[in-house]
């Protein structure tokens, strides 16, 4: 049994501990109301633009966007990965980067190449240490209030390849918050739009996505939209803010998703941390008690013995 002092050792050692994962578990329960609010005001317009580009990716319009062409052979696929700045948010970053490698050996397997643009510090520690990976790009500290221009250029270097011909699929990985206790790891088609556009009827007519009205029947009839000044111009501009909307959500639903797992965790910690102290104070009482009978048996024998 140890001794009295290294058990009162593990004690302070572990309530000191419980002292740091309450605080943790206070700050991200002040912060994810705030994160909350920003991710689900800007909902509504991330979803709305999925809808429209559903929508022109079922359209017979005569201006063939890069965006809007499928290509017949898969050679390289780039993946925008979202992930968190800081650790110690339980298994969020490990659940989606585990089903961001299972995709990406699936790709390698065929002969297929990876590009990757990781946003967050946890992302580029990961995905920098895989040799059979190519890191494009990166974006790190985007604080409790994201901006667009902090996104920008990392969006703008995949777009770029992609326009270029150098990537012919574009992939988005975040982590979706559903609730407080549970955030979903999530890889979304970005490029090209009819792989995306499947996607988000495949979730329609599953109930887990946006409501797709009558993609299915427009398909079957030749049909376009009325664009002005020209369907060029109005493409370009939509499709770019498609993109930049969609990255743009999804660093809000991970950083909403990060106070939440955090708040969770160290919850759990300091759980398990009282739990510790309960143990040990224990073993401290009984290990106490046990050198104060000794000391009364070696009296008491002593006494005797004169």
């Amino acid at each position: 049994m140890a001794s009295g002092r290294e058990i009162k050792t593990k004690i302070k050692s572990t309530q000191n501990m419980r002292k740091v994962t309450r605080a943790l578990e206070m700050v991200s329960a002040s912060k994810i109301r705030k994160a909350q609010d920003r991710m689900k005001a800007s909902r509504p317009y991330a979803h709305a633009m999925r809808n429209v580009i559903a929508h022109v990716a079922a359209a017979s319009t005569e201006v063939r966007h890069p965006f809007l062409v499928e290509r017949a052979e898969v050679k390289r696929v780039g993946y925008v990965i979202v992930a968190t700045d800081r650790g110690l948010c339980g298994g969020l970053n490990a659940n989606l980067f585990r089903k961001t490698l299972g995709e990406i050996q699936a790709w390698q397997a065929k002969g297929v190449e990876v590009d990757i643009v990781a946003i967050g510090q946890k992302a580029v520690q990961f995905f920098r240490r895989f040799k059979s990976i190519n890191l494009l790009g990166t974006a790190t500290h985007l604080g409790e209030r994201p901006r667009m221009d902090q996104l920008i250029g990392v969006i703008k270097v995949m777009l770029d390849a992609y326009m270029d011909g150098k990537v012919d699929r574009v992939m988005l990985g975040f982590n979706d918050f559903v609730n407080t206790m549970l955030q979903k790891p999530r890889l979304d088609a970005l490029l090209p739009l009819p792989v995306a556009a499947e996607q988000i009827v495949a979730e329609a007519k599953e109930g887990e996505g946006d409501t797709v009205v009558a993609i299915d029947m427009k398909r079957a009839h030749d049909w376009d939209y009325i664009y002005e000044p020209d369907a060029e111009s109005v493409l370009e501009h939509v499709m770019t803010r498609y993109v930049e909307s969609l990255v743009y959500q999804a660093t809000l639903e991970n950083l909403a998703s990060e106070h939440a797992a955090r708040m969770v965790a160290m919850k759990s910690a300091s759980d398990n941390a009282n739990k510790v102290i309960d143990e040990l104070t224990l073993v401290y009482n009984k290990a106490r008690q046990a050198a104060i009978t000794q000391e009364i048996s070696e009296i008491v024998g002593g006494a005797a013995a004169v």
